[in-house]
């Protein structure tokens, strides 16, 4: 830190202050944080309301994060011609549109009409997450950069939290609370009734996404009328996407921190979404609650977990001053695996105990992969970045593995299928956690 000149610090570069464009692009980081955890418990309720497999209703998290893989690099092709800024406000105007088209897809009233929606509004994300994090890597000194990343990204479990919240207290917890046996009869026994069910929890379910849809423009116009400086990289000379992929793949520190981050974002995809179905499991299956009793109870658990992380980001970032980003991304995430074992062979409470506080270990993951892998890349950061948001695929590959699993019938190797699913995320941590070893060496 001692190398930091008077001119540079957490939020200056060559003497040009970055501290509003940072408040304001921090924002964002929250409001990508809420479209993230309103939707995971969604997959449980889309399976309730249309009467699908946990496989089918997992293709919500295919689709959510597919928008992310697609659109990446066209974003830092749009960035490196225009400005972190416009690569900002388009992401909003995306993530507005696609939130707004919960009102036509509820008017169909089909399950696969949602997935058009959620890939639009995860487009924007990928605009957002693309410009924002290299925006913020850029709005200081180097030698501060990672944590200034990880300082922006704890305001994303705040986003977060909202999220799960409204989805939990507000839409799960108001739907009809006709069991979903009975309903899977009511589809051919009494097909009115069924459909006056759907369109009512339908109206409950599109109702968070339509408030956030205008809340985006309304942060849209806010951004639009800021005046933010250019980040120190914009404005050099244009490099070809081939020319900066070549590149990036000989940078072995890069190459394998978007391998880990594919793993780590489908760890935490699977690892908080499926809460609400260990739960389930803990408190219906083993437990003999009703349905409605489990799922408010396993409302707890899931906002636990969040808090957890968002605790654990600000605690770990504080870390950071004091440890390696590659050492404490490896001690957390042998944390994880340590606690996997816990959700894998301790049936019952013991077991979502240990669930939950996995979250603790995720909390500073993701950001310290980023700045571990953008480490050094210099010119071709907005390439770098575009790739790492590209390898968010993993939040659509991962749960349709553990959800395949979890559909299955009876024992997997003398353990429940529900048990035995949990080692999907379990090979996912180990693979960050030789990551964060091997960056140790460079």
């Amino acid at each position: 830190m001692e190398n930091i000149t008077k001119k540079d610090g957490l939020f200056r570069k060559n003497g040009v202050s970055y501290l509003l464009s940072f408040i304001m692009i921090t924002i964002c980081f929250a409001m990508w944080g809420f479209a993230n955890d309103v939707t995971n418990p969604m997959v449980k309720n889309f399976g309730t309301i249309f009467q699908i497999s946990k496989f089918q209703s997992s293709f919500v998290q295919v689709a959510f994060y597919l928008g992310y893989f697609v659109m990446a690099f066209p974003a830092a092709m749009f960035i490196q011609k225009y400005s972190f800024k416009a690569g900002v406000l388009t992401g909003l105007t995306l993530y507005a549109i696609g939130a707004l088209a919960f009102i036509p897809a509820k008017s169909a009233g089909v399950f696969y009409a949602f997935l058009p929606a959620y890939f639009v509004m995860t487009c924007g994300l990928s605009f957002l997450e693309t410009s924002c994090n290299p925006y913020v890597y850029c709005m200081g000194s180097d030698e501060t950069s990672t944590l200034r990343l990880n300082f922006a990204q704890a305001f994303n479990p705040v986003g977060a939290i909202s999220g799960a919240f409204i989805a939990l207290t507000y839409v799960t917890a108001n739907l009809n609370p006709t069991p979903s046996d009975v309903r899977a009869t009511l589809m051919t026994s009494d097909p009115a009734r069924f459909e006056a069910i759907k369109a009512h929890d339908l109206n409950i379910l599109v109702q968070p996404y339509l408030y956030i849809g205008i809340v985006i423009l309304i942060l849209l116009i806010a951004i639009r009328l800021t005046k933010m400086p250019k980040a120190s990289d914009e404005g050099g000379e244009e490099k070809s996407l081939w020319t900066a992929v070549k590149q990036l793949s000989k940078v072995k520190n890069y190459r394998e921190g978007v391998i880990a981050q594919f793993f780590y974002v489908g760890a935490q995809t699977v690892c908080w979404a499926y809460i609400v179905y260990y739960g389930h499991h803990v408190f219906h299956d083993l437990d003999g609650m009703a349905d409605k009793a489990a799922d408010q109870l396993t409302t707890r658990f899931y906002l636990t977990a969040l808090a957890l992380f968002a605790i654990g980001r600000f605690v770990f970032t504080g870390f950071l001053k004091f440890v390696k980003p590659g050492k404490l991304l490896s001690v957390i995430s042998i944390g994880a695996i340590v606690l996997l074992c816990g959700v894998i062979f301790a049936d019952g409470k013991p077991g979502l105990y240990c669930l939950v506080a996995v979250s603790g270990c995720m909390s500073l993951m993701f950001p310290t992969i980023y700045g571990i892998a953008l480490n050094g890349l210099k010119e071709n950061v907005k390439f770098g970045s575009a790739g790492l948001i590209m390898s968010i695929l993993g939040g659509s590959v991962i749960p349709p593995i553990q959800a395949a699993i979890m559909d299955v019938k009876g024992d997997v190797l003398g353990l429940s299928s529900m048990n035995f699913s949990f080692f999907v995320p379990f090979i996912c941590f180990a693979v960050i956690a030789i990551y964060g070893f091997r960056s140790l060496k460079n």
